[in-house]
């Protein structure tokens, strides 16, 4: 298994993803997502409102199962 978390994410650009979610006030839930660099089929994703606070990371066929459309 790779270890999603070895990896360097150094200045990779992350991309805005949102969805629907009408219950939210500002109409839509949002993730940042970026592929790892170095891997494949592999990605880190933050909170759009408090990117700061950390980024998970999970498999291309993790985020498909949840629902999430990966571009």
């Amino acid at each position: 298994m790779t270890d999603l978390y070895g990896s360097d994410l150094g200045e990779v650009p992350f991309t805005r993803l949102c969805g629907g979610n009408q219950q939210n006030e500002d109409g839509e839930s949002c993730v940042l997502i970026a592929a790892i660099p170095g891997l494949t089929d592999a990605y880190a994703v933050r909170d759009s409102k408090n990117p700061d606070a950390g980024t998970l990371r999970f498999t291309g066929d993790e985020l498909r199962a949840a629902g999430l459309a990966i571009v």
